[in-house]
């Protein structure tokens, strides 16, 4: 409630002005009884000055009510779609904060459940919270009115509070480990659903659709078991909660119904009694909902408290690069002494040293797992090292300021993610150029033509993740993304294995030939890729084990030597199996 006081405030407010007058109420309805009611039955007569006068009370009454409901639940439920929204906010804006080494522990189901029902089930006790403690107000209120009308008769009906608070308190017991582990298996679902959803070309291609639905189908019905369970807990504790009031005015009733009989009760205190003690049924059973919503909001809370709490996020320091001597603007690169490790005590890189001149493009060659994605991962900050540091201008990346390392270099991925837009909003993400700009990184990632086919050119849309693109044109809209920042340092992860070969060279020798103020680090495979790089860098066991131009390391290192014919020997069996295949169609 500290987080929106004022909203929440008037709505607690709304609601104290609906106990009241319901407190009122029954003091009305209890004189309309004595001074309207019982002597018409008594003179068999009454007049319409005191009928209308009963009516405009009762009726006042009734007004003051409908308004403090009509404020209550305006805003409550403003207070709880506003508390949604703020963490929702919250909860993403720190998953952009925590590193990329903090979501690696953390699957996106588990992630995307934290965002939304999570959130969710905390702030669900919000909407009736102000109406349970404003009619406190009325509980309290109605308990005076009942001791002042008749002692005995109200402590007759206090007694169903102490079976009450017991009740609940068994309920809270059995119910929060139910609840927790309900929102875990939601957390879970979700995990399966977005891996299935995700991998659908492959469940497809692999027939796996019978395998899929059974595996979402298993958790779905633990899901459902620990949201039944959670059921038959409520479903018992509710009867229960609203039988202990009823059972209260029954017995007043019944006790109060012999003493207006002798004649020491009059009835229109009974009347009194019984109705406020009715009434009293309303805030318990208010209170009752937010105790039985708090297991599950708990659960909720912790789990979203957990990622605010979580800690890891890349710290910045205050300094800011400055363009090299050269006047081209090209970064220098440095990496001095680098180790990265995902899992503690196995490390992915160890020792490595680099130093990159500005402007010149370095491949980076090396086999499966020895760390070159990895260690691009590093140059663009995704993650830090966890010994060395890696050098831009000779200045750690650790040290600058936010934002200047997504300003000054560009990564572009193996497997490049494209948004649901327009080609235009897919290259700028928000950047403001002109449509020239955009035109010319197209051009120079061999984009252009197939843009130039769409229908809208740069206005068309595109399919969620690209679909309606291919590998290859996926690939080359991500690098004029990367382009048109005009970066000075430029990494390529792999970043045209989907295109043909052909058009890979044209795109390298672009890069070379164009006035870019880039320094280019290439994590490439293929010949003539690397044919292209001013130096190599040969990448083997985490390690830098050797370096130096393509012709050269194919002399003196006999581990490179190897890798690069083996990637010729197997294009090679590949073009002869397509080959084959050609001839027997």
């Amino acid at each position: 409630m500290r987080d929106e006081p004022v909203i929440l405030g008037i709505a607690v407010a709304g609601s104290a002005v609906y106990g009241l007058a319901t407190v009122a109420a029954a003091e009305v309805i209890g004189r309309v009884t004595d001074r309207v009611v019982v002597p018409a039955f008594r003179d068999g007569e009454t007049t319409t000055g005191a009928l209308a006068l009963a009516a405009l009370a009762i009726m006042v009454t009734a007004l003051v009510k409908a308004a403090g409901i009509v404020v209550r639940r305006y805003f409550a439920g403003l207070g709880q779609y506003r508390l949604n929204a703020r963490y929702r906010r919250r909860v993403s804006r720190q998953y952009l904060r925590l590193p990329l080494s903090w979501h690696h522990q953390h699957s996106t189901g588990k992630l995307l459940s934290n965002a939304n029902a999570d959130v969710e089930a905390s702030f669900w006790p919000i909407a009736p919270l102000p109406f349970a403690l404003g009619v406190v107000v009325m509980l309290v209120f109605a308990l005076v009115s009942m001791f002042l009308a008749d002692p005995w008769l109200a402590l007759v009906g206090a007694l169903v509070f102490p079976g009450i608070l017991l009740l609940n308190f068994f309920y809270q017991r059995r119910l929060s480990p139910l609840a927790t582990r309900a929102q875990a298996l939601r957390a879970e679902l979700s995990g399966v659903a977005h891996e299935s959803f995700d991998g659908a070309m492959v469940v497809k291609a692999l027939g796996r659709e019978a395998a899929e639905t059974a595996r979402f189908a298993k958790v779905a019905g633990q899901l459902r078991d620990a949201n039944a369970a959670v059921g038959r807990i409520r479903g018992a504790f509710d009867p229960l909660l609203e039988a202990l009031p009823n059972l209260g005015v029954l017995a007043v009733l019944i006790i109060g119904s012999a003493r207006v009989a002798d004649g020491s009760l009059a009835p229109g205190t009974l009347v009194q009694v019984a109705y406020l003690l009715t009434i009293t049924a309303f805030p318990i059973r208010a209170i009752g909902f937010v105790l039985g919503e708090l297991p599950r909001a708990t659960v909720g809370w912790r789990r979203v408290q957990a990622v605010l709490d979580a800690t890891g996020a890349l710290p910045h320091g205050t300094a800011r690069l400055a363009t090299n001597g050269s006047g081209d603007g090209a970064a220098r690169l440095g990496l001095d002494d680098v180790g990265y490790s995902y899992v503690e005590g196995t490390p992915v890189l160890d020792g490595v040293h680099l130093d990159v001149e500005p402007g010149r493009t370095i491949a980076v060659v090396g086999s499966t797992g020895s760390g070159k994605s990895t260690l691009a991962s590093l140059l663009v900050r995704l993650v830090d090292p966890v010994t060395g540091a890696v050098l831009l201008d000779g200045t750690d990346l650790r040290q600058l300021e936010p934002g200047q390392v997504a300003g000054a270099v560009s990564l572009v991925f193996q497997q490049p993610f494209i948004f649901e837009d327009t080609v235009r909003d897919n290259v700028t993400l928000g950047l403001t150029v002109p449509d020239d700009d955009v035109w010319a990184a197209l051009r120079l990632a061999q984009g252009d033509r197939f843009v130039t086919d769409l229908d809208g050119e740069l206005d068309a849309r595109i399919g969620e993740r690209g679909a309606t693109l291919s590998g290859g044109q996926r690939q080359r809209l991500a690098l004029a993304r990367a382009l048109v920042r005009r970066p000075r340092l430029l990494v390529l992860d792999d970043a045209t294995s989907a295109v043909d070969p052909e058009v890979e060279r044209r795109i390298l020798a672009g890069l070379r030939d164009a006035a870019l103020p880039s320094t280019v680090v290439v994590v490439a495979y293929r010949r003539a890729t690397i044919a292209l790089a001013d130096e190599v860098v040969f990448v083997e066991y985490g390690r830098v084990s050797a370096r130096g131009v393509h012709a050269e390391l194919l002399t003196t290192s006999p581990g490179y030597r190897e890798l690069i014919t083996a990637y010729e020997r197997d294009a090679a069996e590949r073009a002869m199996a397509g080959t084959e295949q050609e001839g027997r169609s």
